[in-house]
């Protein structure tokens, strides 16, 4: 196979990453959170009901901001509900996946989990412009954020959190646009409900940044007229505009599967033109950045069958997925997408954490183990902060039913502050492996630390409860680094890191 080839060179740039592209998302769906991060009685649980064992590998996983309560599932949500002595939380019907919801998880335990994963875990909130609107918004942000003297944040204190949760991103709604949401609306509608909300979000706290929702995917066909007319009337007062994405093979067409990010890529182009010519015909000296604040492989097609027969259980087995070696490359293949948009995509939010496609799965009082893609997304998040280089491929291609010709090799690279280089690359060959050349003018590196892929003679090997460490990550020989030249060999259907000093 002919050699693909790009170079590196520190002049040429795309952007900083920011840390919260390594976002996830925990909504109250399916086993998300009961049975996945909270389970009472657990041989691992703590004394709020957290499992630590969960706890461990979210921490591996490297998240950052961590999108709640949805979701679907906010566009219901009632905040009250969530807070105070759990005993006295209302039990309620949760129309968005047809299930009962106990409200024994709540905000409060929310921001303790966050707490316990670390530091660097950010909380990002969504409030409900479905059902709700500007006054519940602003009270669920009183109750909050603001430190004490008021009926709100005097009642946070009451339940037991003195100090305030200094919540600074918000969501206003999720997925407006999709006839699904309860309490969809018109772009006219959500544009206005948006602003008025974000509005009186500041008149509280001028600081907070707040996420527009834009289109549900590129499929919608309300697709950039959405997002050109939310943003009349939000430009000034919102700094992200939402994006959400999944994928999935259709009719059996896996060389379509491999080149998603091709969508994915072309999504993100097509939201910054919308938003730029907003901004130009505003003559707004402002640029929106993008909320990628939900993507993922997800097997969607089996969820209506799934949801459709539901009669309010609580936390049923719902979203599921169990992900095999070419969903995990796919996968990889996003996160490259959204790397090498790292100018424009500030945050960015897999959907989801735990049991609902997830990168971690558990079993009701048994163990919690990593999925295939687990490993992707935790490479990136450790090896994927600082500068992304700009990365222009001349790669061998293929020919897609549904994009085209699409280029075997998808890649990007990131040097960090101590001048370090990881290139990330996918091989989206189902045959053969892809000789790989990359020119590294004035980086100044040396040595090959690591080249690992994740790859398998059987694609659709997988990690199940039985099997939790079927697959994972293995090291390659051979790639080397020689007068600014490095070469390697990317096996068929593999996701790479490879890591030079």
């Amino acid at each position: 196979m002919r050699t693909a080839r790009f170079t590196l060179d520190p002049a040429f740039t795309v952007g900083a990453v920011n840390p919260r592209l390594f976002g996830s998302f925990v909504e109250h769906l399916g086993r998300c959170v009961y049975t996945g991060v909270f389970e009472p009685g657990h041989p691992t649980a703590d004394a709020e009901g957290l499992r630590q064992d969960v706890l461990e590998l979210v921490r591996e996983l490297g998240v950052t901001a961590v999108r709640y309560p949805g979701g679907n599932f906010v566009s219901g949500y009632k905040w009250e509900d969530s807070v105070g002595p759990v005993e006295d939380r209302p039990r309620r019907l949760d129309l968005a996946w047809r299930s009962t919801e106990t409200n024994r998880f709540g905000l409060s335990e929310y921001i303790a989990f966050l707490k316990k994963i670390g530091p660097q875990a950010e909380p990002m909130m969504a409030v409900n412009l479905g059902t709700r609107g500007v006054a519940e918004a602003l009270e669920l942000q009183e109750y909050a954020n603001h430190p004490a003297g008021t009926a709100l944040s005097d009642l946070r204190a009451e339940h037991g959190d003195k100090d305030p949760f200094g919540i600074r991103l918000w969501c206003l709604g999720n997925e407006m646009d999709g006839p699904w949401q309860t309490g969809h609306k018109t772009a006219e509608e959500y544009g206005r409900v948006a602003a008025e909300t974000a509005r009186a979000m500041r008149q509280i706290d001028p600081d907070v940044e707040l996420v527009a929702c834009g289109s549900s995917s590129q499929a919608m066909e309300t697709f950039a007229a959405w997002e050109a007319t939310v943003l009349e009337e939000t430009y000034d007062l919102v700094d992200h505009i939402s994006l959400h994405a999944y994928y999935e093979p259709h009719d059996g067409d896996v060389d379509s599967f491999l080149a998603s990010a091709v969508d994915m890529e072309s999504f993100i182009e097509n939201v910054v033109a919308t938003c730029d010519h907003v901004g130009a015909r505003l003559k707004s000296k402002k640029r929106i950045n993008l909320s990628f604040d939900e993507w993922n492989v997800w097997y969607m097609t089996r969820t209506q069958a799934e949801v459709s027969v539901l009669d309010w259980p609580e936390a049923p087995r719902l979203l599921e997925d169990n992900y095999s070696v070419l969903d995990a490359v796919v996968f990889g293949s996003l996160l490259i997408a959204l790397l090498r948009h790292a100018d424009r995509v500030t945050v960015a939010c897999l959907a989801q954490l735990v049991n609902v496609i997830a990168p971690i799965m558990t079993e009701p009082g048994g163990p919690a183990w990593r999925q295939t893609t687990f490993f992707p997304f935790s490479q990136a998040s450790k090896y994927g902060r600082g500068e992304v280089l700009d990365v222009r491929v001349d790669s061998p291609t293929y020919d897609t039913a549904k994009y085209g010709e699409a280029d075997l090799l998808h890649a990007t690279a990131v040097r960090a502050e101590d001048g370090t280089v990881t290139v990330f690359a996918v091989n989206r060959s189902r045959t053969d492996a892809l000789p790989l050349e990359v020119a590294l003018g004035g980086l100044r590196l040396t040595e090959v630390v690591e080249h690992s892929a994740l790859a398998d003679a059987d694609p659709d090997a997988r990690n199940t409860l039985a099997e939790p460490e079927r697959v994972a990550p293995h090291p390659v020989d051979g790639t080397a680094l020689d007068g600014g030249r490095l070469t390697a060999a990317l096996e068929p259907l593999s996701w790479n890191v490879i890591r030079l000093r």
